[in-house]
């Protein structure tokens, strides 16, 4: 399937990647040493909900449209982060606008933290330099996202996160996701990856789980948000988030979000979500 960004700006998917994004960058920061964020396929970061990408799908009402009402205090907790960032980028750019996550980035970097947000698309690149070369901790890449994993890692930091969020253009695209983040834990074993991936067929996933859990030298979670029967293969049913060197409190946060946003953001009667450990133990 082609995911263009654009399209599909504060839907569901983006609400379960960037709530959870903003709980592991906050993990990353409880130490005062600084931090690498890699994001490798960024996207345009700013996307206006009234504009005419968004508006051709409205995909953002069956998602970011249905927060407005509050969840119990345990998740409201949780979910905090997530909606100061979209509150603060509101505020900053409109209050149409969601954030992506290279806008994420720029809300919560602290001054000691450095982030890398990398496009290829020529015109994405262009806004996404207009809007974030003025952030002295944030650099604007016009580069492939899989080159740019192998080129900025290691960075000097020793803690960090990469972000990885293709469009999934290729049918081989959930395999070469599994292939570069086993590549790029050799070259960077205390990193923390995080990669995002569209379901609606379960099968490549299964698959690309059994090989890391073989081959990865480093534990991992298996986060996943669905929102209709997985049983129809011809349509997105839901999400995930395969995350290797996991934060300590992950798992934990994650069984109390992820019931919750399937349930409110579901399309119909069927909400699921998955919360497993794989590989070898922390």
């Amino acid at each position: 399937m082609n995911y263009r960004h654009a399209y599909h700006a504060g839907n569901f998917a983006d609400v379960m990647k960037h709530a959870l994004l903003t709980r592991i960058i906050l993990y990353l920061q409880r130490k005062d040493t600084p931090i690498r964020v890699i994001d490798t396929h960024a996207g345009l970061g700013l996307y206006d909900l009234s504009g005419d990408a968004p508006g051709r799908t409205g995909e953002w009402k069956a998602g970011i449209g249905r927060l407005d009402e509050a969840f119990s205090p345990e998740v409201e907790e949780l979910l905090a982060p997530y909606r100061t960032v979209v509150g603060d980028v509101r505020t900053r750019y409109g209050q149409t606008i969601y954030p992506g996550s290279p806008a994420i980035l720029r809300e919560m970097l602290r001054r000691q933290d450095r982030g890398v947000v990398v496009e290829l698309h020529p015109t994405d690149h262009k806004a996404l330099s207009l809007a974030f070369n003025q952030a002295t901790n944030l650099k604007v890449l016009h580069l492939d996202g899989w080159t740019a994993l192998r080129s900025l890692i290691p960075p000097r930091e020793k803690r960090g996160l990469v972000l990885i969020d293709p469009p999934y253009e290729e049918l081989d695209e959930l395999e070469r996701v599994g292939t570069q983040l086993l590549d790029a834990l050799e070259k960077w074993p205390t990193g923390v990856y995080a990669a995002w991936y569209p379901i609606k067929s379960s099968d490549p996933v299964d698959d690309l789980y059994a090989r890391l859990h073989r081959d990865s030298p480093r534990p991992g979670l298996r986060l996943e948000m669905l929102i209709d029967d997985p049983r129809d293969k011809t349509r997105l049913n839901g999400c995930g988030l395969v995350v290797l060197n996991p934060p300590f409190g992950l798992q934990a946060e994650a069984e109390i979000l992820l019931p919750a946003l399937a349930a409110r953001l579901a399309h119909g009667l069927y909400a699921g979500y998955r919360c497993e450990p794989f590989g070898p133990p922390a």
